[in-house]
């Protein structure tokens, strides 16, 4: 199957090579479009999704507010993701679908970026002042692949207490709230850890691929703005006094 998927990419690749002239940097832009318009019916519903969760904000602070008890307080949570169609867990398939689909295209790329001619198509790898198959020499390409990630990764954030399961009792609840608070402490700390991580990873990657990363990204941020607005990316902004706070 994931030969499927790698061979789904490099015909697509190969075509849009041609139509344009061999530019590779073209190319990859509009086959990152067009991947992620494939994978539109996948990721709307997960968007859709979360914009409720954020929608909730405002009733999941009156709980919290209510109820002092934890236990009592993520069976609440548990009652009104029930009422409002929402199921926490909803959006690991898409994750693992794009995981797959950048496993695929980073074979697709290192085969393009590799060779200079292919199946009788000569590689342009000259884009704007980069060139494609080597590091960029300024790291504009993996700082702004950072950036993006961490708008992208803001945007998607709630401001919603942890997904929880039904509480259980004794010690077992004990560890259970246990291991939420962790979880919520590193989804958290990934906000800021996963822009860095992408900066660090990019400057090691050949252009080709960091521009694809950026693309993508940036499309998904289009994508999260139109369907569920700025999310998180406003409070953060109020709360670093980009944004004026109206009383």
């Amino acid at each position: 199957m994931f030969q499927f998927i790698t061979n789904f990419i490099y015909q697509p690749l190969l075509f849009l090579t041609r139509i344009f002239g061999g530019n590779l940097g073209l190319s990859i832009i509009a086959l990152t479009v067009l991947i992620k318009v494939i994978l539109l019916p996948l990721v709307i519903p997960t968007i859709k999704s979360a914009k409720k969760m954020q929608d909730l904000k405002p009733a999941l602070d009156k709980l919290k507010a209510k109820h002092s008890d934890k236990a009592k307080l993520q069976q609440a949570q548990l009652e009104l993701y029930k009422q409002n169609g929402i199921n926490p867990a909803a959006g690991c398939l898409p994750q693992i679908v794009q995981i797959i689909v950048l496993i695929a295209l980073y074979q697709v790329f290192m085969k393009f970026l590799g060779q200079p001619e292919i199946e009788g198509v000569q590689i342009n790898f000259k884009f704007l002042y980069l060139n494609l198959n080597e590091f960029d020499p300024y790291y504009i390409m993996p700082v702004l692949a950072g950036v993006t990630q961490f708008v992208f990764s803001l945007m998607m954030q709630s401001g919603l207490e942890s997904h929880v399961h039904n509480p259980k009792t004794g010690t077992e609840k004990k560890k259970e709230e246990d291991n939420l608070e962790m979880a919520a402490s590193m989804q958290t700390q990934m906000v800021y850890m996963m822009p860095i991580m992408t900066t660090v990873i990019s400057i090691k990657f050949d252009s080709g691929l960091v521009l694809y990363w950026v693309v993508s990204t940036l499309f998904s941020i289009v994508q999260q703005y139109y369907f569920s607005g700025w999310g998180g990316l406003i409070p953060f902004l109020k709360k670093i006094k980009i944004i004026k706070v109206n009383k």
